[in-house]
């Protein structure tokens, strides 16, 4: 990937190829920004960056090819971001998979042996966001959005990866609520003066390949999303606000264990020892560069009007979690067939 310009925003979308990530990518290039598109198939990629240069010439988006199902792949997606800009000032993590067809209701595993939906929809973009922080941080005022859903189901700790009681709704549904209450944590140990955090439902059955193919009807216009979107990341009125989730553009409440604070620090706890983070970025925000990581206690700080975050235990891989990675990848090692992961 070229280096990028200075001039403008420099955002980088998830699933920028088709539905809402491309329709984005459009509205964003038309204010101006910098971005740096990401998708998996490479030629559809460079396409899309094309289209819109033609259309926009002031300056050609920047591309990164990278299976979300592969975690691998997605640290050598933030690599790639790294090495190609000096600064980040919005990531919209927007890719993901739905609830059924293209990618099946049957349930399936990503290239890490974790259930298909909760990898490519969260653990993935929880990973990239971690990867990227850093640079977010050094970017600061800078925001993180994540597109999530109404569509949510409480985490049961003790099956997070549904091998137990397994639907392709409730995999989905539990991946979106996953983002948004990782997104509520993340959103308690960042000064909001350095990154913002939120989450939202754009709208409800854009006309995209994924809902037309699923749900076979629309009831919002693509338009619906993109502007639900394009506040979160680039409106300056709402430059201080962070851990809260909008549904399209009102603020709303999101299922009730996001607000419970154990649940939010066990999934923290899990996500770090699944993605095999050893060092927490976020523990210390004094020194970046600490080798005491994730092993301080977050201070205690309200954040915005729906969530209190308060003090937790120190943070460390947590024993469930490595339970989980141990579990999962006995005898859950290969990936669904080529095709049959996320598309958009």
């Amino acid at each position: 990937m070229e280096p990028l310009g200075t001039t403008g925003p420099t955002i980088l979308i998830t699933g920028a190829t088709d539905g809402l990530g491309r329709a984005l990518a459009d509205r964003l290039a038309a204010d101006g920004a910098a971005l740096i598109l990401h998708g998996r198939d490479p030629d559809r990629l460079e396409r899309t960056a094309d289209e819109i240069a033609a259309r926009h010439p002031a300056r050609r988006p920047g591309t990164v090819v990278a299976d979300l199902a592969e975690l691998a792949q997605v640290r050598r997606l933030a690599t790639e971001v790294r090495d190609a800009t000096d600064r980040l000032d919005v990531l919209v993590s927007n890719a993901g998979i739905g609830s059924g067809e293209p990618d099946g209701r049957t349930r399936r595993v990503s290239a890490d042996g974790f259930e298909l939906r909760f990898a490519v929809n969260y653990l993935a973009g929880f990973l990239l966001t971690l990867e990227l922080l850093p640079l977010l941080r050094t970017s600061a005022p800078a925001r993180i959005v994540n597109v999530a859903s109404l569509g949510q189901h409480p985490l049961a700790f003790d099956d997070l990866m549904l091998e137990r009681s397994y639907s392709g709704s409730r995999a989905y549904s539990q991946s979106k609520l996953a983002q948004i209450m990782s997104g509520f944590e993340l959103a308690g140990r960042m000064p909001a003066t350095e990154v913002t955090v939120n989450s939202l439902h754009p709208a409800t059955y854009m006309p995209t390949k994924m809902e037309m193919r699923e749900v076979g009807r629309s009831v919002d216009s693509l338009e619906v999303g993109v502007e639900a979107t394009r506040r979160l990341a680039v409106d300056p009125t709402l430059e201080q606000t962070t851990g809260r989730f909008f549904d399209r553009t009102r603020d709303a409440k999101a299922d009730p264990q996001a607000y419970d604070p154990h649940a939010r620090a066990e999934l923290w706890r899990r996500s770090l020892a699944l993605v095999d983070r050893r060092h927490d970025l976020t523990a210390d925000q004094r020194d970046w560069h600490s080798p005491h990581w994730g092993t301080r206690r977050p201070r205690r700080r309200t954040i915005g009007a729906n969530c209190e975050f308060r003090e937790e235990g120190q943070e460390q891989d947590s024993g469930d979690a490595r339970a989980d990675q141990a579990q999962h990848r006995r005898g859950h090692r290969r990936p669904g067939p080529p095709g049959q992961r996320y598309g958009r």
